[in-house]
């Protein structure tokens, strides 16, 4: 049997828009993620992806419901729990890569390693590694802006998975790039997935993207639904 990574059980968030009207994002959300499986989640814009991914990620809390990451319930776990867990357990990527542009790619995977306690010499052969695995270890030593759109999104996988997560949330990883480009960097995350054993889930409008994860699932009007 598989080992349960995240499982989000009846999450519910609402906005007060400014008037007298709550608008409800979330609406009784149920889903859980097994180590090793890739979710594709589509939505429409606006209809509460990244709140939901944030919520997943401890970066929000949620009106109701429960969050578990790795089998520990942590709703209403204190501030500093929460951040370790962040730290240790959840990777997160966006559309933009977010690198620190004075530092080289492998330092950017680095650093990370060095907050969790890492030492430096395993942090550089943990980020040497992961640069391996998605084909830009020759560039390591190159600072983002001497990388391509794509080499620097790979770079950017890599740190999101330095600490060894239990959990990916990415949220439109290829939406800034072209479709060539956009391919190549989806294999590349794939391959990272696979070779690490993680849960991952997987916002995007590229239905071709979505096709290719193990299981689709949609968000609309606050709920989830199976594609």
């Amino acid at each position: 049997m598989n080992e349960l990574a995240l499982r989000l059980t009846g999450i519910t968030k609402a906005y007060n828009a400014g008037t007298p009207a709550v608008v409800e994002v979330l609406r009784g959300v149920d889903v859980a993620l097994d180590r090793g499986e890739v979710v594709a989640l589509v939505a429409p814009s606006g209809a509460g992806k990244s709140t939901l991914l944030h919520i997943a990620g401890l970066l929000d809390t949620p009106d109701g419901g429960t969050v578990e990451i790795a089998g520990t319930d942590l709703t209403g776990a204190p501030d500093r729990r929460r951040t370790l867990v962040r730290r240790d357990e959840v990777g997160f990527v966006y559309q933009f890569h977010h690198l620190l542009p004075e530092f080289s790619a492998q330092e950017n995977i680095v650093l990370p390693q060095l907050a969790a306690g890492v030492s430096r010499s395993e942090a550089d052969a943990r980020a040497q590694q992961l640069l391996d695995i998605v084909g830009i270890g020759a560039r390591a030593h190159h600072r983002p802006a001497a990388l391509s759109g794509g080499e620097q999104q790979r770079v950017a996988f890599c740190r999101a998975l330095a600490n060894r997560p239990s959990v990916l949330l990415a949220d439109e990883p290829t939406g800034n790039l072209d479709p060539a480009t956009s391919d190549t960097v989806f294999d590349a995350l794939m391959t990272l997935v696979r070779e690490t054993g993680l849960a991952a889930m997987i916002a995007t409008h590229n239905m071709e993207l979505a096709a290719r994860m193990d299981r689709r699932i949609r968000l609309d009007q606050g709920r989830l639904t199976a594609l």
